[in-house]
């Protein structure tokens, strides 16, 4: 069997961790390696992990001292590159439980070029999908019903494995995932423009797949998945009163600000939101080079606008330089470079391949979700023509029909 890295940042989710570590030592290859990071935890979990690692030969430890957390995704590839001696490495959160044989299923499907996924149980945290199972037992260490968790993977790995109407695996991505570490760095691992966290494993993905990598998620390796038990969560937020499983005004401000962060970030690299299919497969529109020539901006508008493009040039006299000194620490991308006043006589029409000009007072829900699916509507058309059109109230020029999507999937951090 092929050895594997598990590769576990974790802040302050000490009982979590432990509950993992159990899970991994007692159901799989004690020959595995265990890679933690601690992100200036509060909790002891650093001492507990120096505890662990004199005794376990196979965890390999870092800290973060902090007082700042660094995120996991600065964390998993501190790990991958700097701690990890096995070819294969797998990012796993420190909530997740893992099921017997789950070693052996990413054995069976790993090699290079491919990503391996386990198949998620979880409790009902988060809404249903095809691409998990959705049973509760238990969202607390204290309350996990372990043997009728292995009676239900027992069940559903024969299921899975003598009945031809089951799938063996199906084409998706979700942690946990598992790839050989040389694939993992030649594409140059996570995105620090979506640290600390969120967002950096959709990108990631999307670059998995414009490398030419196959997914494999497997329907006999499985984990349970007690989920978002790092920061996220206000403390004590676990279930309402009446014991239902809940998320409405759990997540943490933190949480949220930087969530909406990583969501712009992730517009301005991609032209796009996250997407993808059913079974979580990425989907990745094409990225055009597009700027938008706005009358009668204001700040607020100018907020929602400039992620969606290349290039923004507005011809009011809104203090632009407001907008970029608020929201420049919050990307990696510059804004001067990016967010402009129209100049005085001067044609902008030819400055960019795709010129999208239109009055800000007649934007409205309906009319902005035009900007925002400008990619699918013109990959759309097979071929679409050079020149001018117009789309409700925006007038389109085309100069160039050229994708640049391609040109992400290296990242250089």
């Amino acid at each position: 069997m092929k050895l594997i890295s598990f590769i576990q940042p974790s802040r302050s989710n000490l009982k979590y961790l432990k509950w993992s570590y159990e899970s991994i030592r007692k159901n799989l290859s004690p020959d595995h390696e265990i890679c933690w990071a601690d992100d200036a935890s509060t909790d002891g979990t650093w001492e507990w992990m120096q505890e662990i690692a004199k005794k376990d030969l196979n965890v390999k430890i870092h800290r973060n001292d902090g007082p700042e957390r660094l995120g996991h995704t600065v964390l998993y590839d501190t790990l991958v590159n700097d701690y990890a001696t096995n070819d294969i490495v797998m990012i796993y959160h420190a909530d997740m439980y893992a099921c017997p044989g789950l070693d052996r299923e990413v054995d069976k499907y790993i090699e290079p070029g491919v990503v391996v996924s386990a198949t998620r149980i979880e409790p009902p945290l988060h809404p249903e999908g095809p691409e998990k199972i959705i049973k509760d037992f238990g969202i607390e260490p204290e309350e996990f019903k372990e043997s009728d968790l292995l009676k239900e993977v027992e069940s559903l790995v024969y299921m899975h494995t003598h009945d031809y109407n089951f799938a063996k695996y199906t084409e998706g991505i979700f942690a946990p995932w598992a790839i050989y570490k040389s694939d993992f760095q030649s594409i140059g691992g996570h995105d620090p423009l979506f640290a600390p966290q969120s967002k950096e494993d959709s990108d990631i993905f999307n670059r998995f797949v414009l490398a030419g990598y196959k997914l494999i998620q497997s329907w006999s390796g499985f984990v349970y998945h007690m989920t978002c038990r790092g920061s996220r969560f206000k403390d004590g937020a676990t279930r309402n009163p009446d014991g239902q499983v809940f998320m409405k005004d759990r997540e943490t401000d933190e949480w949220l600000a930087q969530n909406q962060r990583s969501t712009r970030n992730f517009i301005r690299k991609w032209g796009s939101m996250v997407k993808h299919d059913t079974m979580m497969k990425p989907i990745i529109p094409p990225k055009y080079d597009i700027g938008f020539v706005v009358k009668n901006c204001n700040y607020d508008l100018l907020y929602e606008l400039e992620p969606w493009c290349s290039k923004i040039y507005i011809e009011t006299n809104i203090p632009i330089i407001d907008y970029i000194s608020n929201e420049q620490k919050n990307t990696s991308y510059n804004l001067q470079s990016k967010v402009w006043y129209r100049p005085e006589n001067a044609a902008v029409s030819m400055m960019h391949d795709i010129i999208v000009e239109f009055d800000a007072t007649q934007l409205t829900n309906e009319n902005f979700h035009h900007l925002t699916q400008l990619p699918e509507i013109l990959s759309a058309d097979k071929r679409p023509e050079l020149g001018e059109f117009e789309l409700d109230i925006f007038k389109i020029i085309i100069n160039k029909i050229k994708t640049y999507e391609r040109e992400l999937i290296k990242c250089d951090g």
